[in-house]
């Protein structure tokens, strides 16, 4: 692509956590934009993971523009498995919002990417939020974002950002079957909560993955743990 082509495109901030959902987020962003991604550590247990799989997935996916932030507060407030080392990162879940929820996490990282795009002028903001076949999270819902881009155009400049969730309506093999068909490297995200290492297989977003994978007819390109992996398929 030509440079002159290149600055003609639109610019779009993603989100990009480095888990399934927000690779294949990524890789629509800079199929259609010229993209930039944000990355928040928050202290979560395998931040360090996480941030390598952002690093990696903007290498592969040539995503130049980079964000990297460090937000102190949601670790400093807790209440979350994932933030805080007393409260145990359970097996999948049954009902109800599970432990691993972090209190209103997903605003605090819209707002980084609001701020960013006012700076880029970019007028779109990819999120990987999905509601089917999720961990229930609250700020994963359809009427959440609706209110947010309210609050979006209200308190910007120009008042014309607006957060995009593609993925939000999909269930998990469809989101393995759209990234398959967009080549999201999927061999560089990471989605397990607890192990750098090798995916434990048996947390919430593991057991959600593997059974996206396998009915999706794919192959799942990260390392697990085989003994959690055999335990959590349970689609046998």
């Amino acid at each position: 692509m030509t440079s002159n082509a290149t600055n003609n495109r639109s610019r779009a901030v993603v989100l990009l956590s480095g888990g399934m959902d927000s690779c294949v987020c990524a890789a629509l962003a800079a199929r259609d934009h010229l993209a930039a991604a944000v990355h928040v550590s928050y202290g979560q247990r395998t931040q360090e993971r996480e941030r390598r799989s952002f690093e990696s997935i903007c290498d592969r996916l040539e995503i130049r523009d980079r964000l990297l932030v460090r937000n102190e507060a949601l670790s400093a407030i807790g209440g979350s498995a994932l933030t805080d080392p007393s409260i145990a990162v359970p097996e999948a879940h049954g009902i109800g919002v599970p432990v691993t929820y972090v209190p209103f996490r997903n605003a605090h990282f819209l707002a980084v990417a609001v701020s960013w795009a006012e700076v880029l002028k970019a007028e779109k903001i990819y999120i990987g939020a999905v509601e089917p076949d999720s961990s229930g999270y609250p700020d994963c819902r359809p009427e959440y974002y609706r209110a947010f881009n309210e609050v979006v155009k209200a308190g910007t400049k120009e008042g014309t950002i607006r957060v995009v969730t593609p993925l939000i309506a999909m269930h998990k093999h469809e989101i393995v079957r759209l990234g398959l068909e967009l080549s999201a490297p999927f061999d560089l995200s990471w989605s397990c909560y607890q192990r750098e290492d090798r995916a434990c297989g048996v947390c919430d977003s593991c057991v959600l993955r593997l059974r996206a994978f396998r009915e999706a007819g794919a192959d799942d390109p990260i390392p697990y743990a085989e003994a959690a992996k055999r335990k959590s398929d349970f689609g046998k």
